[in-house]
């Protein structure tokens, strides 16, 4: 039996496939805003993960150095190795600044770290080049995308750090790139004010800064352990507010990023309520333009599913060569956002069949009108 699709469709076969690829690039859009959503959250959680802390202690009553200003000592430190269940303990500073280079201007995260802790800060699968912080003073990893190279000099405040190594995927919260720099640089970057800063102060009767805080100790906990239980015995001890790992992305997912998520995602939905519309209408009106065509089918005998099928069957095709498409445009294109994209298989094969499925309702009412209109009439006309 002669295949009535595969006819029509060899017959305007240039047509076609030019349709399938415009659908196919309305799908990669909207593939690539999932991936944007799903690239937020990733990236709220990826420093979280990349520390490898069991336990978060901040100042008291903030939700830690993520969402607010938190400052504590840095000799605090001992007191929490010394709690029961905690394996290591160390300090960490988080900072912002805004760098410049041949390649422009960007916003990077500093995360002060002690070098000589037993808790890595910096993720070594992650370190593509070069080596991690060796020294106390004036060495600096920093991510690939900042485009720094081994050895090269960066100031920040009045001092030139050397680049040591580099990190491939490191990123802040928020997504900015990551830089790494050892504690006690970190701290007088923070904490440490300049000499017009201290005499200014000064002759108001206010102390200079003090370089030995910190915004937040992270620990380790001991096999056996329960870290929520370890969390509530040093919050009790130290009368400082402690997070747990999982309440830490918890926190991040609600409180930080709760908006800017809530945003993308709603503008995803709408973009796909509106895309689905779209193909809808393209659908419809490809049937429609082929009522002169059926008219004649129907007047030489094909009978009504015949002809439904076929129409269905293009619908299904059309929507096959939608989806490689878009999924080409979105891997293409993917890389060239500044934020991280997470374009998983999963969301293109949900959002196919979500679009098929409404394709082939699409095509129910295009098959509806041309089966209903009178042959005679519609070659007349």
């Amino acid at each position: 039996m002669i295949n009535l699709a595969y006819k029509d469709i060899k017959h305007s076969l240039s047509k076609f496939i030019i349709t399938a690829i415009s659908v196919g690039v309305l799908l990669g859009i909207v593939i690539i805003m999932i991936g944007v959503y799903r690239g937020m959250v990733f990236d709220a959680k990826v420093l979280v993960d990349d520390i490898k802390a069991d336990i978060w202690v901040v100042q008291q009553d903030t939700l830690g150095p993520f969402a607010q200003t938190s400052k504590i000592h840095e000799d605090l430190k001992n007191q929490v190795s010394y709690q029961n269940g905690i394996k290591h303990a160390s300090a960490i500073t988080f900072q912002t600044f805004q760098l410049e280079n041949s390649y422009g201007d960007f916003k990077v995260m500093l995360v002060g770290f002690d070098p000589f802790d037993k808790i890595d800060v910096i993720d070594k699968s992650k370190l593509i080049e070069g080596r991690s912080i060796q020294k106390q003073h004036y060495e600096i990893v920093v991510s690939k995308k900042t485009n720094y190279k081994l050895g090269q000099k960066i100031k920040l405040g009045k001092d030139y750090y050397t680049v040591v190594g580099i990190t491939k995927d490191t990123v802040s919260n928020g997504g900015d790139y990551l830089i790494f720099s050892s504690l006690k640089d970190a701290q007088t970057l923070q904490f440490t004010y300049t000499n017009e800063r201290i005499r200014s102060d000064e002759s108001r009767g206010i102390k200079g800064g003090n370089p030995h805080l910190v915004n937040a100790i992270i620990a380790q906990v001991k096999d056996g352990y329960n870290p929520k239980q370890v969390a509530i015995d040093i919050q009790n001890t130290t009368h400082k507010k402690v997070f747990t790992k999982d309440e830490q992305k918890t926190l991040l997912l609600e409180k930080v990023i709760k908006k800017s998520s809530k945003q993308i995602g709603l503008f995803t939905v709408i973009l796909i309520i509106v895309s689905i519309i779209i193909i809808a209408l393209i659908i419809y009106t490809m049937t429609l333009e082929k009522i002169k065509e059926i008219s004649i089918m129907k007047l030489i005998g094909i009978p009504n599913f015949t002809i439904s099928k076929m129409i269905i069957q293009e619908t299904i095709v059309l929507g096959i060569l939608a989806f490689i498409s878009g999924n080409i445009f979105a891997s293409m294109i993917g890389g060239v956002f500044p934020k991280r994209i997470v374009l998983l298989n999963a969301d293109a094969i949900s959002l196919f069949i979500i679009i098929l499925i409404f394709s082939v309702f699409a095509s129910l009412f295009g098959i509806y009108k041309v089966i209903k209109t009178d042959p005679a009439e519609a070659i007349a006309g």
